[in-house]
């Protein structure tokens, strides 16, 4: 499986810097589709930005412990993922209605000095992210599935099992990891696994960890 899109077959398709936007518990992974309402000013000019070049964007989480820099703007965590904007809406008030497709993690090299009011990092793209079939046969998919139900049954929610029985493996752990309602810690652990079993497997044991403790995933906790 291609992840994101199909232009995107090797690191050296990417650009070496990117803009990013930090945003806290949002997970965005390959594959993966984002609605972002976008308003602040900055980033509608990151918006527009992206829309006149490679239209990628890094979604990163700001960094779990809190860290600031002298300027007051948050340091980021060292992994987010790239996305491509795929659908784009204006409205009538001045905001931004768009779509994400992950297309590949990256690891912030470092930021770059910019004159624009967004900001931007030296990016280095996880390779492996842009052929997952590799993988997906080692996902334990009953495992995933079995703790996805009896957390649907907890919370008395209900799901579209036709489309879930359809998805192939690697978008069944990265489209779960993301609905999953847990926490910034949680969210990134969950985008850092080294790879889709471990992913699967880190899913598991958060979702089995808040079904122990009788709650909705605000119970759960890696820390």
């Amino acid at each position: 499986m291609q992840a994101g899109n199909a232009n995107y077959r090797s690191p050296t398709d990417f650009p070496s810097i990117v803009p990013v936007f930090p945003l806290s518990a949002a997970l965005l992974l390959p594959g993966g589709r984002m609605p972002l309402n976008i308003f602040e000013p900055r980033y509608i000019e990151m918006v527009d930005a992206a829309l006149s070049s490679d239209r990628l964007i890094g979604m990163v989480q700001p960094r779990l412990d809190g860290g600031m820099r002298p300027d007051g703007e948050p340091e980021l965590c060292e992994v987010g993922c790239m996305g491509r904007l795929t659908s784009f809406t204006e409205t009538g008030d001045g905001r931004y209605l768009v779509s994400l497709q992950g297309v590949c993690r990256f690891r912030v090299v470092e930021e770059v000095a910019t004159r624009e009011p967004f900001r931007r990092c030296k990016a280095m793209v996880f390779a492996g992210d842009l052929d997952l079939d590799r993988e997906a046969a080692e996902v334990d998919r009953d495992a995933l599935l079995k703790a996805f139900r009896s957390y649907l049954k907890a919370n008395e929610l209900e799901a579209d099992w036709e489309s879930i029985s359809r998805a192939e493996n690697a978008m069944l752990v990265n489209a779960l990891s993301m609905m999953a309602p847990y926490g910034a810690v949680e969210k990134q652990a969950l985008l850092e696994a080294p790879d889709l079993r471990t992913r699967a497997e880190t899913l598991i044991a958060i979702t089995e960890m808040a079904l122990a403790r009788g709650g909705d995933g605000a119970g759960a906790s890696l820390q």
